[in-house]
């Protein structure tokens, strides 16, 4: 016969605090879950950045060609700025132009001097192709003043989005890029589609950056970064094919499915490209460094840099050396760094 313990036995006692224990650390642990699961979230992105080969000259075409406005224009080198971004005995010039409500930062490498081109001929699916979108107001007048530029065109000319594609119905796009070879859109938007911003009343031809896109090999993957980790919310998906798709991006069999995710506060916001046809092109190089023309960066604000890095520090891989700290405040935030998404695109997640 098992003999049944009685309340005051010491066994009994045991039972009762190792019970009691359990219970506390089950307790500590859910407690603290809430927390782990918010993660960082990003308040709105800062710029839009790339690395160019003539400051001068992408000043001016982005101010004459595009109307963008230069709002600083600063050189920085030293310890801090190596570790940011990863270059030893840089010495970088960055330039801020805004559009609207938006800025573009250019970044030139004046040392050292290796720069390498974006390879020739780049495709919207490789997985180094990025590119921002401008809002115009008419999209007749804003490809004729393009045409008056001579800008390099990807599309034929500007592609109006079928009825077909619900979500995006009625969207007229151009593709085109600058000078050194990056990636840019224009984008006119018809009555209730768009950010209400694009809407308002304007003499203005070229509006403001409504969001930076980039080629994924995974939706999923890029959602695990983006949405999970840094707290951006999904703003909305479609499927773009046929032969309006295939000529904004000059692909034959095009077939994209876009994603889009947002900051707090916005444009710009960021999307992804997953190319189901014809799949996914040539990935990252794996040797990328910030110096190279194909390198893109994309400044996203968060309230705390160190907790962003401890979420992302076991995944994902860093072009910064830890958490940077910045005591000229040139590039206007306290602390950075710079870190890969699971394609290789670069975000610059920084403290103001």
């Amino acid at each position: 016969m098992t003999k049944s313990l009685s309340r005051n036995s010491p066994s009994s006692g045991l039972h009762v605090a190792f019970r009691r224990c359990l219970l506390t650390l089950v307790f500590c642990l859910a407690s603290a879950l809430p927390a782990a699961a918010e993660g960082v979230s990003v308040k709105s992105v800062a710029a839009i950045g790339m690395t160019v080969a003539d400051m001068d000259r992408s000043t001016a075409f982005y101010s004459e060609a595009l109307a963008f406005k230069k709002v600083s224009d600063v050189e920085v080198d030293g310890a801090e700025y190596e570790r940011l971004w990863g270059v030893f005995g840089l010495r970088a010039r960055v330039t801020r132009m805004q559009l609207g409500e938006q800025t573009l930062e250019l970044i030139q490498f004046l040392a050292p001097p290796d720069v390498r081109p974006i390879p020739v001929p780049s495709y919207s699916n490789d997985l180094w192709f990025q590119h921002f979108a401008i809002v115009v107001r008419d999209m007749d007048a804003a490809w004729d003043h393009l045409r008056k530029h001579r800008v390099r065109q990807i599309s034929s000319r500007p592609q109006t989005i079928p009825k077909s594609n619900a979500a995006a119905a009625g969207i007229k796009a151009i593709k085109f890029r600058d000078p050194d070879g990056h990636n840019l859109e224009l984008l006119w938007f018809p009555e209730g589609k768009g950010n209400p911003r694009w809407h308002q009343p304007t003499t203005e031809l070229f509006l403001g950056i409504d969001h930076t896109a980039m080629t994924v090999r995974s939706t999923e993957n890029s959602l695990k970064f983006y949405r999970d980790l840094l707290r951006m919310t999904v703003a909305g998906s479609s499927l773009n094919l046929g032969t309006e798709q295939e000529h904004l991006d000059s692909l034959p069999g095009a077939r994209a499915r876009v994603t889009g995710v947002k900051p707090e506060v916005g444009p710009p916001s960021v999307e992804f490209l997953e190319y189901e046809s014809p799949g996914t092109g040539r990935p990252m190089p794996a040797d990328a460094r910030p110096t190279d023309l194909w390198h893109w960066q994309v400044t996203l604000v968060v309230s705390d840099a160190e907790e962003a890095l401890k979420l992302l520090r076991m995944n994902y891989t860093f072009v910064s050396v830890g958490v940077v700290t910045t005591t000229d405040g040139a590039l206007g935030f306290k602390k950075g760094f710079l870190v890969r998404d699971p394609d290789g695109h670069v975000m610059a997640i920084v403290q103001k």
